[in-house]
């Protein structure tokens, strides 16, 4: 008995060295996890916060630079006329009501695609050129600070000549809009869009069923029910007229890039930067002109209705002080406009957790703050879902078709792209093909990925490490990178409202020239062309391209020469530095 007392008395110190191992281990854990949400991560060293600094205000543009912008904005607008022209013959026409099919002059662009397409080409790139030329009194040379900067209402008009050819062009680019008018004409006609496509609510000799691209034929909508709502009542006003009917969603993506163009310099200055620099970067992009504009894509409402809610909701969380009934209708006003824009597509709810952490870090931060923050913004964004949703009598089948555009392999999605190398890979070792295999090991990585990326950047928000739009920038840019499918326009999303705050050249020079390499290669979707139409009017465009630079190149500031740009100039702030 005396021997096993003795033998029991080291059991002690050994559960205490046990103890203190998970102790330690558990102090080591949570250290990690504060590390990697930013929790614990000194201010100068957050990687994302290279991302800005601050613009200076400098005088507007002399003399020659004058007579420079307005060869600039001819040259933009020669570039859109042309692409506005050329789509007559390679433009998303319809298949049926095509206004030009047996016209004498305007149907010759129609059988001439190899000329319409290389018109398209180099008003494209002609665009894309201008824009770039447009940059150098806007943000000035890569690294550098414009001495000169234009004024805001020469932007506006410059916008606004670039814009109004492609606005009354038919669409380019993307057939979507068909999509939009079949499944808004089912709706109309009392049958629920999130469960028919287009061959079975509408029937497949339908004329707005023959619109639609055959890959879309059978799927249901994607899309909120408050497009789907907008869409119900065109679809009541235009009934089968599709050139009408492409009209008004036309419209409806102008408003959207109004709305742009109205917030994204206001939230600019609230981040230091020149409003006219977030407008050059994410206003006049040539994605934005070809794809919301051009295009007639959905996307430019949501992004509107999404920066115009987070400028209403910085001005009371921001703006106000002290926190009275004003702030609050702000508040509840901006709340609600996001919320609108996440019925048109769910991604732009994310704004919504942004304008949750501002505000409780402006209602002192802690968990109490958090928390009613949290209830707040949630009560509104779940009641303006709920009456919109059964209001509109679409009810709740969009949750159900969020995913519908993953049937899609998009060569500019991270993941979907590596799958589908890895796929491919093995099918050249003769081990079969596993694409499908490895696209859902991928994306769900991905997916969490672009999750820790969103929940860092709240973090960074509500400890005020780095602005609410700023940080929402870089989490949808995580989001759009990481996405299963990613089209040219979903850039926009994380580019415009970057444009308001992000200003180095680490973010800018990619942004620009991922900009501009897409707005390029992407095709018309008009007509089916052959390898050596291509090709051929892509010489025609490299041709037409170098010639035109060679002839301007001492009438356009192609070079940054004096006046343009200093490299060395230290910015001052610019409005008001976040």
């Amino acid at each position: 008995m005396r021997g096993l007392l003795t033998d029991s008395r080291p059991a002690a110190p050994i559960r205490l060295r046990l103890v203190a191992v998970l102790e330690g281990a558990r102090r080591k854990a949570v250290a990690f996890g504060r590390r990697a949400l930013g929790l614990d991560v000194p201010a100068a060293d957050h990687t994302i916060a290279v991302l800005h600094r601050d613009e200076s205000e400098v005088p507007e543009l002399d003399r020659k630079e004058l007579v420079q912008l307005d060869r600039i904005r001819l040259m933009g607008a020669t570039g859109t006329v042309l692409m506005a022209i050329s789509a007559l013959g390679i433009g998303a026409q319809p298949v049926q009501q095509n206004p030009t099919s047996g016209v004498r002059v305007l149907g010759i662009f129609a059988r001439a695609h190899t000329g319409s397409l290389a018109m398209c080409m180099i008003g494209a790139v002609v665009v894309v050129l201008a824009w770039l030329l447009l940059g150098r009194f806007a943000v000035g040379g890569i690294g550098g600070s414009p001495i000169h900067r234009l004024t805001r209402s020469q932007l506006d008009r410059t916008l606004l000549l670039w814009i109004i050819p492609l606005s009354v062009a038919p669409p380019l680019f993307s057939n979507d809009v068909y999509s939009y008018l079949a499944q808004s004409e089912i709706a109309a006609r009392g049958i629920d869009p999130y469960q028919e496509g287009p061959v079975a609510g509408l029937g497949i000799d339908n004329v707005l069923t023959n619109n639609v691209p055959t890959i879309w034929r059978d799927t249901p909508a994607p899309y909120g029910p408050l497009f789907l709502w907008v869409g119900r009542g065109i679809a009541e006003l235009t009934g089968d007229n599709i050139i009408l009917g492409v009209w008004v969603h036309r419209v409806l993506a102008l408003a959207g890039v109004a709305l742009i163009v109205w917030a994204l310099p206001r939230l600019s200055v609230r981040c230091g930067v020149a409003g006219v620099s977030a407008l050059w970067l994410g206003a006049a992009n040539p994605l934005v002109l070809f794809h919301l504009v051009g295009g007639v894509h959905n996307d430019a409402l949501m992004i509107g209705l999404m920066l115009a809610g987070l400028e209403f909701a910085l001005r009371a969380i921001e703006d106000t002080h002290p926190f009275d009934g004003r702030a609050y209708a702000l508040l509840i006003a901006g709340a609600f406009i996001i919320a609108l824009s996440s019925t048109i597509k769910i991604t732009s709810i994310i704004a919504m957790g942004f304008v949750w952490m501002a505000l409780a870090r402006r209602w002192g931060g802690g968990w109490r703050a958090v928390v009613t923050a949290a209830a707040m913004l949630g009560a509104i964004a779940l009641g303006t879902t709920l009456v919109i949703s059964s209001t509109s009598g679409l009810g709740f089948g969009w949750i159900h078709t969020l995913n519908t555009a993953s049937a899609v392999r998009s060569w500019m999605s991270l993941p979907t792209a590596l799958g589908i190398i890895t796929g491919f890979g093995g099918v050249l070792l003769g081990l079969g093909d596993h694409t499908t295999a490895l696209l859902s090991i991928t994306r769900p990585i991905a997916a969490a990925a672009a999750a820790f990326v969103t929940v860092r950047m709240l973090v960074a928000t509500g400890t005020g490490r780095l602005h609410p739009v700023g940080a929402l920038g870089v989490a949808l840019g995580a989001i759009v990178l990481l996405f299963p499918v990613v089209q040219p326009w979903y850039l926009l999303w994380a580019i415009v409202p970057l444009a308001a705050w992000a200003t180095r050249p680490v973010f800018r020079v990619p942004a620009v020239a991922f900009s501009a390499v897409v707005s390029v290669l992407q095709m018309p979707r008009g007509a089916d062309l052959e390898v050596f139409q291509i090709v051929g009017a892509a010489l025609a465009t490299v041709i037409v391209g170098v010639l035109f630079i060679v002839i301007t190149r001492n009438a356009l500031p192609w070079r940054a020469h004096a006046g343009v740009s200093a490299p060395s100039q230290q910015p001052t702030s610019y409005g008001v530095s976040s």
